[in-house]
């Protein structure tokens, strides 16, 4: 039932809206604005660069198991005198120089590298969720900037329609009153009201350009022909379904939970600085003139096995992990706000696609009424029965619920819209668009077990705004 009311809207809109004037030869739909927006929108461009940063968080944090790898050296020049007792002194010049190479493993580090692996894995997830929370709001703007862009057209319309009914009435009340039948009084009405039209329309032009600009700001492209917007898809039946549904596959929701894991995480990350660490270490060593011997080469192999226990640090670890659990409890209770703040946004968004379907059959019994009386009345005022002001607030009427039946249909789709952001389903992949869909795990795939050099993607996300 609710989808067939949406459908009806939508066709409803589509009478009143005439494209003759747009220079598009061919008619933009719903979808290609979504598809255009998907691969366009800057704001969504830029939180997949931000997804990919977290990304780096998880070979950052594998780091820690992984050895460190360093060499170096040295080179100088040393004099060394020496009192050889007898008046006599030995003077030797050498060059020391060394090269050192050295291997450091870890071995253990408190558990702080799982720690800090599952942390920045939640990190990951979570912001997998705001790029999808970006990529629904988004599109919701999108379809929003479309149906405004529709409805402000059918309002253009309706309005020049109304100064052409409102110049013919003019012409015949002038008429008339050259005839005598009406006095200068109702003439002066029918020029107020005209004047009023004008101006009505000017203020509707400039509310459909704004709108316009808005569609471009979003979409990336200036809208042209546009199809009349479509019934929105996949909405729950039920208000208990689609909070349901909200709870389960919101993506404020979900990122809002992975949150609240990774600051678990970090509780445990802090715990382990108060536990010992240990670390193997292997060097190698080759150098010349040591030890003043001119001429002279050494070798030397080492091995050690470092433990580092912490006995006290001031204080500054204790406070930390303190930190760290009282940032868990916030976040947890960031998770119970981002559920009590989409359960109410799913119920507002589903009562006010309900009212407005209810006002949308409303308006539409007042436009046949409205239709009627205005026949009614001109007939009367032919005869004298009524005033030629009868007839101009019969015929404002009609044009009053004619724009309202407009608004509402729009109303109703942008409620149908939230509701299906609200519960999840505003995704190009649930919308079924025709574009080539973004993949958040490829990069992550890419990166998550890499020991070095860098990646494309990295590349040519330094490279914007640097190209000649």
């Amino acid at each position: 039932m609710k989808r067939l009311s949406l459908l009806a809207s939508a066709a409803a809109v589509a009478s009143v809206v005439c494209f003759a004037s747009w220079t598009d030869a061919r008619a933009q739909s719903l979808e290609e604005a979504l598809a255009s927006a998907y691969l366009n929108n800057p704001s969504l461009q830029a939180r997949r660069a931000q997804l990919r940063a977290v990304d780096q968080g998880v070979p950052l944090a594998k780091s820690g198991w992984r050895p460190s790898v360093q060499v170096s050296g040295e080179t100088g020049w040393q004099q060394t005198t020496r009192d050889l007792g007898t008046s006599r002194f030995d003077t030797t010049n050498t060059n020391p120089s060394s090269v050192t190479l050295s291997v450091t493993q870890p071995i253990f580090s408190g558990f702080r590298t799982f720690a800090q692996v599952d942390q920045a894995e939640n990190n990951v997830l979570a912001e997998r969720a705001n790029l999808t929370s970006v990529e629904q709001q988004v599109l919701l703007d999108t379809a929003v900037a479309y149906l405004n862009v529709v409805r402000d057209h059918a309002v253009v319309d309706l309005n020049r329609n109304n100064e052409d009914v409102l110049g013919r009435q003019l012409e015949a009340t002038q008429d008339r009153f050259r005839v005598g039948e009406i006095t200068r009084t109702d003439v002066a009405q029918a020029e107020a009201r005209l004047s009023g039209a004008h101006a009505d329309t000017a203020d509707a032009m400039a509310s459909l350009e704004i709108s316009r600009a808005n569609f471009l700001r979003v979409t990336g492209v200036m809208p042209g022909e546009l199809d009349p917007p479509p019934v929105v898809p996949n909405l729950p039946v039920t208000l208990d379904n689609a909070i349901e549904r909200a709870l389960v596959s919101n993506p404020n929701v979900i990122a809002a939970e992975y949150s609240w894991k990774a600051a678990q995480d970090e509780i445990r990350n802090q715990r382990g600085l108060l536990l010992p660490e240990v670390s193997l270490q292997g060097t190698y060593l080759y150098g010349w003139d040591q030890g003043n011997i001119e001429n002279s080469e050494q070798e030397t192999l080492a091995a050690s096995i470092n433990v580092t226990v912490p006995i006290y640090q001031g204080g500054g670890v204790y406070a930390q992990l303190r930190q760290a659990k009282h940032s868990a409890g916030q976040a947890r209770l960031q998770l119970d706000d981002a559920r009590t703040d989409v359960r109410e946004r799913t119920q507002q968004a589903w009562e006010q696609m309900t009212a407005t379907t209810a006002s949308i059959e409303s308006l539409e019994d007042q436009i046949d009424a409205a239709e009627i009386a205005l026949e009614g009345v001109r007939r009367e005022a032919q005869v004298g029965a009524r005033t030629v002001l009868d007839v101009l607030d019969a015929e404002q009427e009609l044009l009053n619920a004619r724009v309202n039946l407009v608004r509402a249909q729009r109303d109703e789709l942008v409620a149908g819209f939230n509701l299906l952001a609200s519960v999840g389903g505003m995704t190009a992949a649930d919308l079924n668009l025709p574009v080539s869909l973004y993949d958040p795990i490829e990069n992550y795939e890419n990166v998550r077990d890499q020991w070095f050099g860098g990646t494309d993607a990295a590349d040519a996300d330094a490279a914007l705004g640097t190209e000649d």
